[in-house]
């Protein structure tokens, strides 16, 4: 994906994770929100996580929809992990080394 269309994207959902209460990632994971979208047009999958991030000197871009979080569990906090999960995923797929 060009540079600015991976911009445009973070950008556009970046505003509308903040909006809704969104929670930055760690550094490590890169420039990324975690957020819960119940009442929006995304409610059948509320649930999301994306992250810009570098591997291999590459910006690349994970977006992560859930539709449901299993009741008592932390989901920004499950939503974060599976991010990180992902990544390190990503980097042996592709080898690279996320955050590289």
């Amino acid at each position: 994906m060009p540079q600015e269309q991976l911009d445009f994207v973070m950008d556009d959902r970046r505003a509308v994770y903040i909006r809704h209460g969104g929670v930055t990632l760690p550094n490590e994971l890169g420039d990324g929100l975690a957020a819960y979208l119940p009442n929006t047009p995304f409610a059948d999958q509320p649930y999301r996580v994306v992250a810009k991030f570098y591997c291999g000197g590459k910006e690349q871009l994970i977006t992560i929809y859930l539709a449901k979080v299993a009741q008592g569990r932390d989901a920004i906090k499950d939503m974060i992990e599976l991010m990180r999960i992902a990544q390190k995923r990503y980097g042996q797929l592709y080898d690279c080394t996320p955050g590289a």
